[in-house]
């Protein structure tokens, strides 16, 4: 280990500002690093009560000279660098020597560190600053610092943390694009006595990703192993199938530095175009190795960002290795034909009844007759298929599928035909549009699949945007229902694998999922089970829409408002509803304007668009010269 020094004035001041420690977890962040430049196989990291009370991080790393341990809570002392030019080409996590410093600052600070090899170690505390005990004592080889009371004696900051949840949950962040950052590492996360995280530390990426993010998201990925010009591009990649409603699981890593980049995320995004729908983003966990001279770090008070010297190389690097990936790893999925089965044969068979008669049961599924009969023989027979029953058209419901078609309301029934036997009626459905209970309106058909066209009362013609309307609809159900009210319960949970800071907001913000019919329930490690959603969203993305609403919470910086909840009732109704483009027969758009027709005050979509333009016939008679 390189002895721990304060940096010269003129060295100290080519180091862009520290950022202050905000909350526990920047103090996490800070002191990982630490441990990771220490060379440390295996760390853990302990908290309770969002990590402002206790907060404790243990690593086997090579400790620090009992000599030196007072230095290196001094400003701009650090092992790291000594001269400027050492600038130029940092390879290690940090670098400008404030974290201690700052920590020791604004908290209860208490050091032991051993030297590999050695018999006893040192303990050190030090609390606001001051120096509060320096002494030998016996402990591991590596360094642990507890941190407690954060903040305790800047109340100004303290206010600004929020629960202990959320806290938790934004430790539980950093270690994650620690753990994906350093899979060589073993990585323990303890939160409140109970394990959270725990990552093999075998060297494997994917058992990283694994142990952080589930089987599911894992299993949508495709591996991407790439270099051009010396630069490397490694990791993993998600399957077009697999796109998400927004780049949160977007993580690059540059020379194991967890970082945020235009340039990466506009080069993923590039190589995915035209494989994914619009609207979508592909999640990404890729290792970029560039020479160190490559990349400035000094630039982010929180070296979250990076500068490079040469921005094309890494995009063309990045693009090509994913869209290698994507070429290579994509396959269609094999069709499978389902195996032909024979029809049955109608039989008449011997069945006794209570009463000793016969009786027909009709079947439409199978178009069928079965009779029975007071017989000893089972012949075979063909009879007639059973007359199909006229229904009335159920609720107007769409599947969100693509191109798939969707479901064919059957026909209702308004004419009824002279021909009766007994007291039965034959009924005759009657021309699809005309069957609008009575009322003076005919649906002649869409245009561009996307506007319907409605003549009414013989002097209006409507177009109606079908997208709005059917997205109006649907939203005005989904805010007047009550909570879990028109809600189903799922045959099978939905898993929806999030980013800790979404997660969280997820968990703070159960009940304004439930008001929207959706139950959600904490299955833990990032991970939430959808275990109900309201009847309107049959057929969509609900994973999808349960990401997009985790995003949006997420980027809120006060509490959940009205504002927001509307907002989720708004993305609820438009990924439900029929999309613009979607081919629908006459009965479905027929149903459509029925259903606009019983809600007259729906005028406008929930994101203020009109719903219909009406131009009159005297308008249309003027434009030909008419009249």
């Amino acid at each position: 280990m390189a002895d721990i020094r304060v940096l010269e004035k003129q060295v100290a001041e080519f180091i862009a500002a520290g950022e202050v420690v905000d909350r526990p977890a920047s103090v996490v962040k800070e002191l990982v690093e630490n441990s990771i430049d220490a060379g440390a196989t295996a760390l853990t990291v302990e908290i309770q009560k969002g990590g402002i009370a206790f907060l404790r991080v243990t690593d086997n790393g090579c400790g620090i000279p009992s000599s030196q341990v007072p230095t290196a809570f001094l400003r701009h002392a650090t092992s790291k660098i000594h001269t400027q030019e050492d600038l130029e080409q940092i390879g290690t996590l940090g670098f400008r020597g404030e974290a201690l410093a700052s920590i020791a600052t604004v908290s209860r600070v208490e050091m032991l560190t051993c030297l590999q090899g050695e018999i006893a170690g040192t303990r050190y505390v030090i609390a606001g600053g001051e120096e509060q005990a320096y002494e030998e004592a016996g402990c591991p080889p590596g360094t642990t610092i507890v941190v407690r009371d954060l903040f305790y004696n800047t109340p100004a900051r303290m206010k600004f943390l929020k629960s202990d949840m959320t806290e938790a949950k934004a430790v539980a962040g950093v270690l994650d694009h620690i753990a994906l950052s350093h899979p060589e590492i073993s990585i323990r996360f303890l939160k409140d006595g109970k394990e959270e995280l725990h990552t093999p530390g075998d060297n494997r990426l994917k058992s990283a990703i694994y142990a952080v993010y589930g089987k599911e998201f894992t299993a949508g990925l495709l591996p991407v192993q790439y270099e051009l010009d010396h630069i490397t591009v490694q990791g993993f990649v998600s399957k077009p199938s697999a796109a998400r409603p927004n780049r949160s699981m977007q993580m690059f890593f540059i020379n194991g530095r967890c970082v945020k980049s235009r340039t990466a995320a506009a080069a993923v995004e590039q190589a995915v175009k035209g494989s994914i729908m619009v609207g979508k983003f592909p999640a990404c966990v890729l290792h970029i190795g560039v020479s160190c001279q490559a990349v400035d770090v000094n630039v982010h008070p929180a070296k979250l960002e990076v500068r490079f010297f040469q921005e094309k190389p890494i995009f063309d690097a990045i693009y090509h290795g994913v869209k290698t990936a994507l070429q290579t790893g994509d396959t269609p999925k094999p069709l499978v034909f389902p195996k032909e089965e024979t029809a049955p044969i109608p039989v008449l068979r011997q069945e006794k009844l209570f009463s000793g008669s016969a009786r027909p049961v009709l079947s439409d599924e199978k178009k069928e007759t079965s009779f029975f009969v007071k017989q000893t023989e089972e012949l075979p027979i063909a009879l007639p298929a059973a007359s199909p029953v006229a229904r009335k058209p159920s609720a107007w419901t769409l599947q969100d599928s693509g191109n798939e078609r969707p479901r064919q309301p059957k026909p209702p029934v308004e004419a009824v035909s002279a021909k009766e036997t007994g007291t039965a009626k034959e009924e005759a459905p009657a021309p699809a549009q005309e069957w609008l209970a009575g009322r003076p309106c005919r649906v002649i058909g869409e245009v561009f699949d996307t506007y319907i066209l409605v003549e009414l009362d013989g002097e209006n013609l409507w177009l109606v945007d079908k997208h709005a309307a059917h997205e109006r609809l649907l939203y005005e159900k989904i805010k007047g229902q009550k909570e879990g009210e028109e809600a189903q319960l799922l045959l099978e949970p939905i898993p929806v694998t999030l980013d800790k800071t979404e997660y969280a907001a997820v968990l703070e913000s159960l009940d304004i999922f439930s008001q929207a019919g959706l139950e959600l329930e904490d299955f833990g490690g990032g991970t939430v089970l959808v275990r109900s959603a309201p009847l309107s969203l049959e057929g969509a993305d609900i994973s999808g829409a349960v990401m997009e609403m985790a995003g949006h919470l997420a980027q809120s910086k006060t509490d959940v408002t009205a504002e927001h909840i509307d907002w989720l009732y708004h993305n609820m109704a438009c990924r439900a509803a029929v999309k613009a483009g979607d081919r629908l027969d006459t009965l479905e758009l027929a149903a459509l304007v029925q259903e606009l027709q019983e809600h007259p005050e729906v005028r406008y979509c929930p994101h203020g668009r009109p719903i219909y333009i009406a131009v009159k016939r005297k308008d249309l008679e003027k434009q030909f010269g008419r009249i």
